[in-house]
């Protein structure tokens, strides 16, 4: 039977004449920290202190014995990072340039030290570019030649810091006779019965070649059996009565093990084992009145993707651990998210991110790894490539949370749009492997799956790539150009990167930038600030709508409100205009280090208010008011997105800035599962277009919506009045609930629980409040508390 012996203790890191303790898997820059030989690079500006690391050549070395009584014995590396070359007693045994690859290498007999020697990623990045010639790039790194992490030479919201070493597990895998090669599973359903055909390839010893060998494979205790002549088998296994795997919301996610064992004369040699979920998944880009959709279809239901963005977690990237994946993906779970889109600038996800995504119903559209960038079509990259994809498709095609795979992030749309065809001057660019090598491998190793040449993308160079009328869109005039109520001006089919920034949370400024005096342009909030005229773009987004304050806390707050409110204004608006619009994804859910980004957790794992903005917004029901259209009068928007029939009663009320309701009334309404009803604000319930005075406020089933006519800084808001008192919570976690009763309208209250404790967490963010109401918000992790610590964390709208 195969086993294996981890190679996970005993690596030594070579620095400066001298061995470190390494650890695999691991990076050089976790190593150096570890050792105290580097300052943390996330914190202050120490990011430049350590920019000569991946600029500077490393090798770790251990001890190996690959002797003993199997007839094989390999060395097998899931990744190296990235350009290495390995020998093990002195013999080389081959040379890697791909991170998202694993490697393989007979050493049956062989032991001493084994070596792995690390080329600098910009070196290596420097020779391959030698040989294609230069490509355009958004950014002044070389990560375009080489099959590396891109983001970790730096984006709009990570540090640059490209890391080397083991980055994977590394093992000797011992093994006679035979072994399983590759698994390739094809899971189907049709009427209620559940199909997988596995395609099987197994490597044989040279002394067991034209041996019988058997397989098995279970699923759900139905198996089936075949005898393996050559070296590869088709082996199907039918499940009758299947339970259907469900995104969540729309049902549960029911997992069976896959399990798959190669035998010689009834003894194993080898055993494969996977979860693997039932569902159909189609994606429905026909043709209709409004253009060509994009529309995701599981199990013949449509569905609008509720959606974020996922960049790598940490930019040193084997700090992630499986607890960390489920984590966030919980966090993610719980704000009513239902799709997470791996962005093509960072890695294939470890099997653990898959399997969380499996167990909660996220589905997972999944990049290949190309962004922003023109990327050479020519050897050696080519070949990479290729390899690179076929390893990955056959890797996680097994999970039923995978239900798209994506060619490239934003690289048609800037072939068309940031001026690289004249400098191409054609040269190639990345077109073939979208339009070519990638489609083709997905079509011959999955076809389970739909298969998207980009985002955006419109489906054909008949349309421009980021047409909104035209599968996939990338709305990013608002933030970079325009204000969030632009959002409004459109209704793309699907939009697949939107996004508006804000700073982290208090306590993870004070922790990233020790010591320093805290200001929107301080030198390290600067420094924690990646975005082309960030801070610019966070302060006119500020000035569209308030006063900008001088004061450092209050900038804060509300530029944590206008991300709330941009995203919200987006949402609410696609939302409610389902079918046509089929999804959204908000650009991004997590940050990878702490910086002002468009993230809805910091780099510290802490909750902006964004974050519970998203609760609210993709809740199966959502209540919106959008502003005035043809009839002159806003409109409420139901959105329906569960199964069962919403039956409500909605109560509209105009209000005074005083707080004096100038007129109400109840409307009984009935929203049919999976759909929208629009409902015409009657004219006497309508602020007038322009009022700085009054407002209208939309209540149905504990939902709100609120429509002001002006800015918020030419609204007469009166001063904000509250009472807060602090009780012990009930719920057995000695947290304490904050009791927040308004004595005027006061809008956007928010408490910052890290204000009061760094790990102090609130269970609820933005709430606005009209005279006489009350909101209880739960805080956990904040020890003992006062009224007048809670007080001091309360922020909310003021007059201008």
């Amino acid at each position: 039977m195969k086993d294996a012996t981890p190679l996970d203790e005993g690596w030594n890191l070579h620095h400066e004449g001298s061995l470190l303790p390494a650890r695999v898997p691991g990076c050089v820059h976790v190593d150096l920290l570890n050792a105290g030989l580097i300052p943390d690079p996330y914190v202050g500006a120490d990011e430049h202190e350590v920019a000569w690391v991946g600029r500077q050549d490393w090798t770790y070395t251990t001890q190996v014995d690959a002797t003993g009584p199997h007839e094989r014995t390999d060395l097998v590396f899931d990744g190296l990072d990235t350009a290495a070359r390995i020998t093990l007693a002195g013999t080389e045994l081959g040379r890697t340039r791909n991170m998202h690859r694993s490697h393989r290498f007979d050493v049956t007999g062989l032991a001493g030290e084994l070596a792995v020697h690390f080329t600098n990623a910009y070196q290596e990045a420097a020779e391959v570019r030698a040989v294609t010639g230069a490509r355009p790039n958004v950014y002044p790194e070389p990560f375009q030649y080489i099959r590396k992490m891109a983001s970790s030479f730096g984006w709009d919201w990570g540090p640059t810091l490209p890391t080397a070493g083991i980055w994977r597990p590394a093992r000797l895998e011992h093994w006679s006779t035979a072994r399983i090669a590759q698994v390739r599973p094809l899971v189907t359903v049709e009427n209620g019965t559940g199909r997988v055909e596995l395609r099987v390839t197994a490597e044989r010893t040279a002394t067991a070649t034209g041996r019988p060998l058997t397989l098995r494979a279970t699923v759900a205790g139905v198996s089936a059996d075949t005898v393996l002549d050559g070296d590869e088998t088709v082996l199907v296994v039918e499940v009758p009565d299947a339970g259907l795997w469900w995104p969540r919301g729309y049902g549960d996610q029911p997992l069976y093990d896959l399990d798959v064992t190669l035998a010689h004369d009834g003894a194993p040699l080898d055993t494969w084992h996977r979860r693997i979920g039932f569902r159909t998944v189609e994606l429905d880009r026909s043709a209709d009145e409004h253009g060509s959709g994009f529309t995701l279809v599981v199990n013949g239901v449509r569905i609008f993707a509720r959606g974020v963005n996922w960049i790598p977690d940490d930019t040193l990237i084997t700090r992630v651990t499986p607890e960390r994946y489920r984590t966030r993906l919980t966090q993610a779970a719980e704000a009513n998210i239902d799709l997470v889109r791996i962005w093509g600038g960072g890695i294939y996800e470890n099997e653990a991110f898959y399997d969380v995504c499996d167990e909660l119903g996220l589905m997972v559209w999944q990049d290949f790894l190309f962004a922003c960038s023109a990327y050479p079509e020519e050897q050696p990259l080519r070949g990479e490539v290729e390899a690179e994809a076929r390893e990955n498709v056959v890797r996680l095609m097994p999970h039923a949370a995978l239900v798209l795979w994506n060619g490239n992030n934003e690289n048609l749309w800037g072939f068309r749009d940031w001026e690289w065809e004249p400098e191409l001057a054609g040269d190639s660019w990345g077109e073939g492997y979208y339009l070519g090598v990638l489609p083709r491998i997905v079509a011959e190793l999955d076809p389970t799956r739909p298969y998207a040449a980009g985002s955006p993308w419109s489906g054909s160079w008949d349309h421009h790539p980021n047409d909104t009328d035209h599968g996939t869109h990338h709305s990013w005039e608002v933030w970079n150009r325009q204000d969030y109520a632009e959002y409004r001006a459109s209704v793309p089919r699907f939009v697949a990167e939107f996004g508006w920034q804000a700073p982290p949370a208090h306590a993870t400024l004070l922790r990233a930038l020790p010591g320093e005096d805290l200001a929107a342009d301080s030198p390290g909030m600067l420094h924690h600030q990646k975005a082309d005229d960030g801070n610019g773009k966070l302060n006119r987004g500020v000035e569209r709508h308030f006063a900008l304050p001088a004061d450092f806390d209050r900038w804060h707050y509300l530029t944590q409100v206008v991300q709330a409110r941009a995203i919200a204004t987006g949402i609410e608006h696609w939302r409610s205009n389902w079918p046509r619009c089929a999804g959204t994804v908000v650009w991004q859910l997590n940050d990878c280090w702490p910086v002002s980004s468009w993230a809805a957790i910091d780099g510290d794992g802490r909750l902006k208010p964004l974050y519970h903005e998203l609760r609210r917004l993709y809740a199966d029901r959502l209540l919106t008011l959008q502003p005035p259209g043809v009839t002159g009068a806003p409109e409420v928007a139901l959105v329906n997105q569960a199964a069962e029939p919403w039956q409500t009663v909605v109560t509209l009320r105009r209000v005074s800035a005083d707080g004096t309701v100038n007129g109400t009334c109840e409307v009984p309404v009935t929203v049919e599962g999976r759909s929208v009803l629009r409902l015409a604000v009657p004219q006497a319930l309508a602020p007038v277009d322009g009022s700085a005075k009054e407002f209208l406020a939309v209540d149905a089933d504990g939902l709100r919506a609120v429509h002001f006519p002006v800015p918020d800084k030419v609204f007469a808001y009166q001063q904000p009045e509250f009472d807060v008192s602090v009780q012990p919570a009930d719920d057995g976690r000695g947290g304490v609930e904050v009791v927040v009763t308004a004595r005027t309208l006061v809008r956007d209250l928010l408490l910052q629980a890290d204000r009061i404790a760094p790990d102090a967490v609130a269970d609820r963010g933005l709430v606005t409040l009209l005279a006489g109401e009350q909101v209880r918000i739960r805080v956990s992790g904040a020890g003992r508390v006062d009224a007048d610590a809670v007080r001091a964390a309360l922020y909310c709208v003021e007059p201008a």
